[in-house]
């Protein structure tokens, strides 16, 4: 029933933020991930907490569930399992008794587990003897009405369900206990074990018993007790079996206990502090029972061990995540990214040459205009004898070259590296996939602004004194050919003789030309230096414009999303003070304190 109810949320479950990307990428793969985290949407895997959790709960589960919901397309492979799983048991947990709280009866064979249960029942409920394995099916035992959907949960069949023996104090004091006596974790029966495992992961609370022959055993510190270190508030250590063991004895094994509990990263309940619960008690002779029904009374009716597991799996899975949330450094594109982008491409489209060619041309056609006529003359000529042809277009420099591909390719590859230096690998990865995608299509388009804004023969404006400077040179060309023909009249006879005035007129006209010509030059510097200058500003802003449409937004909106996702991260982290959700590492994830302690063994 657990199953087809998690396959349900997996049917369930849609993106929604991300679903456009998502349908990019179809195949295999993309199916494959879709069915990985196992939730549902906002509605289905968390309706709305209204009171089965507190604040800080609710918060940390609705900002993991914004979490996998922005990350399914980004995160691949079994990361987000853990959390969608917690995302599943949240949402089933919620949906069952919150008066009720389950706690199993976990240990090894021997350790007198069976025997403990039936001493807390007040009544033999569950088979013990010499023959191993004793427990072969989770047994159980409920003291009030209303835990079935809990039952049905755990898959306790009906006829494994039981009652305390009714009447005492005690059973009023431990009303809304389920306790649940599970076969031994360290059975020959490979059924055996995976029950133990099931039910240990859809349990509030369990309850570890360990006897003074087996508390040391690698089996059970390795495979549970240091994984499940950061869930040490509801995990309680019982001692069993002292009544084989003097006072001293008692003493030195707890002691020993505490210290291999430790460096599992489990921290203890001891003087006040939270942690896991450390107890020696005898079964058989009833030696520390009544403290420990004491124990489970307090902690029953706090009805928070439900919280508590959930908010150690919350932990759990945050800390598994960690690797793909938290970067090292500061990613992002900053102006200097950014102004580096923009130059490579510059340099890629030619907007520094473009604009050095619109300054030639715009002093060429100024000194064209305003030249004399017989240096134009003789410009001409030269052009004719060196091309052959007198098409303007072969005046063209050569720097008007189109954009280079692979200068485009190499400022796009830069921009990702620089932008997702740092990140967590499945975002740097979308980073550099956006600009990428982005890059597509820029170099075609980078050539038609080339074309189009960068083209040096196009016409450009002409100064307001550029009238008068011709002006100037058609009178001194009429100089000289006013003074020219004086000259001829002169010596046909049609003028009276006079060296003098036509030869001046000439020489006003022939020195007087060049002077224009020369005053032209030295005035048209400026104004073509700033026409250059506009014409490579516009090249600039208009390829800046391209490739922050095409590269840099795709890339800061990938920037962006990692951004929202690391502060939905920092919700599920939140802040506790409890030392016990700082540690423990393995199957549930590494938690702070026992990577501290483990790279302390290390050194």
């Amino acid at each position: 029933m657990v199953d087809d109810e998690r396959e349900r949320s997996r049917s369930r479950w849609d993106d929604g933020l991300i679903a456009r990307r998502a349908g990019e990428r179809p195949g295999p793969a993309s199916e494959e991930r879709a069915g990985t985290g196992a939730a549902a949407d906002a509605e289905d895997v968390l309706p709305p907490l209204g009171g089965g959790y507190g604040d800080p709960l609710r918060a940390r589960l609705s900002a993991l569930h914004e979490l996998v919901g922005l990350s399914r397309t980004r995160v691949e492979g079994e990361a987000l399992a853990e959390a969608g799983r917690v995302l599943d048991e949240a949402a089933a947990r919620q949906r069952l008794s919150s008066q009720h709280t389950v706690i199993a009866l976990a240990g090894a064979t021997g350790s007198g587990k069976s025997t403990l249960f039936n001493a807390l029942a007040g009544v033999p409920v569950s088979e013990t003897g010499l023959r191993r394995p004793t427990t072969s099916a989770p047994l159980a035992l409920s003291w009030s009405e209303g835990a079935a959907g809990l039952l049905d949960r755990l898959a306790v069949p009906s006829r494994l369900r039981r009652r305390p023996l009714a009447g005492g104090a005690g059973d009023t004091e431990l009303q809304g206990l389920v306790l649940v006596d599970l076969p031994d974790h360290d059975s020959a029966v490979t059924a055996h074990r995976d029950q133990v495992d099931r039910v240990l992961d859809l349990v509030d609370a369990v309850i570890w018993v360990v006897d003074p022959e087996k508390y040391a055993d690698a089996a059970l510190h390795e495979r549970y007790l240091r994984p499940l270190a950061g869930h040490a508030e509801v995990t309680f250590v019982v001692l069993n079996q002292v009544d084989r063991l003097g006072t001293e004895a008692t003493d030195l094994v707890l002691d020993d206990l505490r210290r291999l509990l430790d460096e599992d990263g489990m921290a203890l309940g001891e003087h006040g502090e939270p942690g896991a619960t450390v107890l020696a008690v005898s079964a058989l002779t009833g030696e520390g029972v009544p403290e420990l029904r004491e124990l489970l009374a307090r902690f029953v009716q706090g009805r928070t061990a439900s919280e508590s597991r959930l908010a150690a799996d919350v932990d759990a899975a945050a800390v598994r995540l960690r690797p793909v949330y938290v970067s090292d450094g500061r990613p992002g594109l900053d102006e200097r990214v950014r102004d580096a982008f923009t130059d490579r491409l510059a340099v890629a489209v030619g907007a520094q040459a473009a604009g050095e060619a619109a300054e030639r041309v715009w002093r060429r056609g100024a000194i064209r205009a305003c030249g004399t006529p017989w240096l134009r003359l003789y410009r001409w000529y030269e052009r004719i004898r060196a091309h052959g042809s007198t098409d303007p277009h072969l005046e063209s420099p050569a720097e008007d070259e189109l954009t280079a591909r692979q200068r485009v390719e190499q400022a796009v590859r830069i921009v990702a590296d620089e932008s997702s230096r740092g990140l967590p690998a499945p975002w740097a990865q979308a980073v550099r996939e956006a600009a990428v995608r982005g890059a597509q299509g820029l170099p075609e388009a980078l050539d038609d602004l080339a074309v189009s804004l960068g083209n040096p023969a196009a016409r450009p404006p002409r100064p307001a004194w550029w009238p008068a400077a011709v002006l100037a040179q058609v009178v001194m060309t009429l100089l000289q050919v006013f003074g020219a023909l004086w000259l001829v009249g002169q010596i046909i006879g049609v003028v009276q003789p006079g060296l003098l005035p036509p030869v001046l007129v000439m020489l006003a006209g022939i020195i007087g030309g060049p002077l224009v010509e020369w005053a032209c030059e030295g005035a048209v510097k400026g104004p073509a230096r700033r026409y250059g200058q506009e014409a490579e500003r516009r090249l600039r802003e208009a390829t800046a414009a391209c490739g922050r449409a095409k590269v840099l937004d795709p890339v800061a909106a990938e920037l962006m999303r990692y951004r929202e996702v690391r502060e939905q991260y920092a919700t599920v982290v939140g802040t506790r003070p409890s030392p016990s959700r700082l540690a423990g590492s393995g199957r549930f994830g590494p938690t702070r304190r026992g990577a501290v302690r483990t790279a302390a063994r290390g050194r």
